[in-house]
């Protein structure tokens, strides 16, 4: 799977985010950034990342270190992600 394919799906599944991608072949790491995550859990935000990318978690996305933000907690992020 490509970067481009999977910051797609993410996007497609969460219009509003902002994502970005780094990895390749099977394994990603992945920031999403999304005003939907307000008032989620951290268990949440990543099931409503999974969901976009279906059964490809497990067979063309091997691993995927998954890191969600609102955008208030974004602003307060270190930029070197």
């Amino acid at each position: 799977m490509q970067r481009s394919e999977l910051e797609a799906l993410i996007v497609a599944g969460i219009p509003d985010a902002q994502v970005s991608v780094r990895g390749e072949g099977d394994h990603f790491e992945v920031v999403v950034v999304s005003p939907r995550f307000e008032g989620c859990t951290m268990v949440q935000q990543h099931r409503m990342v999974y969901a976009t990318l279906g059964e490809r978690m497990g067979a063309e996305i091997h691993a995927l270190a998954l890191h969600t933000y609102t955008p208030d907690e974004w602003a307060g992020q270190s930029r070197i992600q």
